[in-house]
């Protein structure tokens, strides 16, 4: 990456700042509006957090959800119906309903100015499905593997992964729900033995194939590349250029020295949320929190935000993020999905109590974290208890079944190992009789299939990543085979989800709801639609990649600012 970079245009009609999803959402579409559009990127990197993501696009009435008959002509109006009722005054319902309407629409510009293709994750359940227009079968997306070779030298471009899966290994999201249940049932070693099938076809062919949010970064990275649409890599946003209420560019940092990128139509802000800005985490979120526990690009310090917010923009959700609840490990933070849903494990406070389905949605289960702090009830960190019949069984933050835990896991004290429930409570600092009676309740709720505290396994949601061996519940099992084991957890996210507030088109409102001329913001720099919930898997990607859409095409309505104009004015 030594190469020397390309110089700066002085003037086009698009600045898009950021080259994640939102941003080559929002390049593409401009490009193919007929603007001259410019994409800046801070980093040396294309992908941002979408390509460290699971890739789910929750997009309703899609075409990849029709061809698998899961979409129906009534789907649109119970996905609106769905969002009012767990988002709700939260946020505009023209916003939320825009969203639903012309979400189809971008994923068919996807498919037709790309190469990405998305089919639908069998029976992942929308996060709420018992709430009015839930669907329990789901209606999240995921990439269709595609083979990287057509980026040429730009795929060393991409972001770094969230965990260090090898190029050709080709785990999706469907795949990744069977493997986690070891050999618990028949298609979790079927799913591995094809993976591993899979890697050694496409290496033989000489292919590089990639998944998940790999996959859609690439495929719009090329799709950029097929409209010829430049990207500018370590050019890092300082300010927005303003000329009478008017954003007409943006000030940028590149090798120390400013250079000014002026823009006819407008800016497009994709740069991401700020959840890598210990300073904006301590001033606008919940304590405690810690840079160290977020799996969202290193690179989110939220300038974007902090330029909109210098223009006047107004903010929204900064509160709240993506969250979930995640294992702090050496090498860097594990966002808890299957584990803490899988039967045979709790979580419990610094009391030794339980306080939560173990099994809610992340957003939902971090929010319960976060309650205990408001209360001066101990809930960071909290532990999942777990005992060796459960290591035996299941897969556990990228550990295969009864593979030990790491050494270092257990000196950095992230793991705690002990023969006995009491004895366990004195490794982890809790009351040994609460605990010991939390243990001894769960187990009879394990046996009568029913939490009587919480209702684990009620709802669809839970019963994803279950384990549908055991019965009567498939999120609940005794918790009695020592050795027994804790596992620390704390309040970690995917991303931060409070920004610049936006209406419908994408355009960045003022505190008294006036738009800022010229301005426009999609992805996590931007407040999310979702509120303080989450709708399904993807419902972060989704609306990036829509409002970096709808955001080109307002663009492409609006009058361009001349020079003499600019002068005039």
């Amino acid at each position: 990456m030594s190469t020397p970079l390309p110089a700066l245009p002085s003037e086009v009609d698009v600045v898009v700042v950021g080259a994640g999803g939102a941003g080559m959402s929002a390049a593409l579409a401009a490009a193919k509006q007929g603007l001259d559009t410019v994409l800046l990127e801070k980093s040396a990197y294309f992908g941002g957090s979408t390509a460290r993501s699971g890739g789910g696009v929750w997009i309703p009435g899609n075409y990849a959800l029709k061809a698998a008959g899961q979409a129906d002509g009534s789907d649109i109006e119970e996905s609106k119906r769905y969002l009012d009722s767990i988002v709700g005054d939260d946020v505009p319902k023209a916003r939320r309903d825009t969203y639903i309407d012309r979400g189809a629409e971008v994923m068919d510009f996807v498919r037709e100015h790309t190469p990405l293709r998305f089919e639908w994750v069998k029976d992942y359940s929308d996060y709420h499905p018992e709430a009015p227009g839930g669907r329990l079968k789901g209606r999240s997306c995921e990439p269709i593997p595609l083979d990287a070779r057509m980026l040429g030298d730009e795929l060393d471009r991409l972001h770094p992964q969230y965990t260090k899966a090898p190029a050709n290994m080709i785990v999706t999201q469907a795949d990744f729900r069977k493997i986690s249940l070891g050999m618990r049932t028949v298609r979790g070693p079927v799913t591995l033995v094809k993976v591993l099938l899979k890697r050694i076809v496409s290496l033989v062919r000489g292919q590089r194939m990639f998944a998940m949010g790999n996959a859609i970064a690439i495929g719009l990275r090329q799709g950029l590349v097929d409209a010829g649409v430049p990207v500018h890599y370590e050019t890092e946003l300082s300010g927005l250029l303003i000329e009478d209420g008017r954003v007409t560019g943006v000030r940028v940092l590149r090798d120390g020295v400013e250079h000014v990128v002026r823009a006819r139509r407008g800016v497009v802000l994709g740069s991401g949320g700020f959840e890598r800005n210990l300073e904006m985490r301590e001033k606008y979120q919940p304590q405690p929190t810690s840079v160290e526990w977020t799996t969202g690009s290193e690179f989110n310090t939220g300038g974007g935000i902090l330029a909109g917010i210098a223009a006047g923009a107004e903010t929204g959700l900064m509160d709240d993020a993506w969250w979930g609840p995640t294992i702090p490990l050496p090498s860097g933070p594990w966002f808890c999905l299957a584990e803490r849903n899988l039967p045979g494990s709790i979580i419990v406070n610094q009391a030794g109590q339980r306080y939560m389905n173990e099994a809610l949605p992340y957003v939902e289960a971090v929010h319960e974290i976060y309650k205990g702090e408001e209360t001066g009830v101990g809930h960071v960190p909290s532990w999942m208890v777990i005992d060796q019949r459960y290591r035996n069984r299941y897969l556990f933050a990228g550990l295969m079944p009864r593979q030990p835990f790491p050494g270092r896991w257990y000196k950095i004290g992230t793991v705690k190992k002990a023969s006995s429930i009491e004895a366990l409570a004195a490794e982890i600092d809790v009351p040994a009789d609460a605990l010991s009676a939390t243990v001894e309740r769960f187990n009879g709720f394990a046996a009568s299939g029913t939490d009587a505290d919480f209702g684990r396994g009620e709802s669809g949601y839970d019963k994803y990543y279950s384990d549908p061996t055991v019965k009567p519940n498939p999120s609940l099992h005794v918790i009695d085979q020592g050795p027994f084991y804790a596992v620390k957890i704390v309040p970690g996210d995917l991303g931060t989800k409070g920004g610049l507030v936006t209406d419908e088109r994408a355009r960045v409102l003022r505190a008294d709801g006036s738009v800022i001329e010229g301005l426009y913001a999609a992805g996590n720099v931007s407040s999310a639609v979702m509120g303080h919930t989450y709708a399904g898997p993807g419902a972060t990607i989704g609306p990036a990649i829509v409002f970096g859409y709808l955001a080109a095409e307002d663009l492409a309505r609006t009058t361009s600012v001349t020079p003499a104009e600019r002068e005039t004015a």
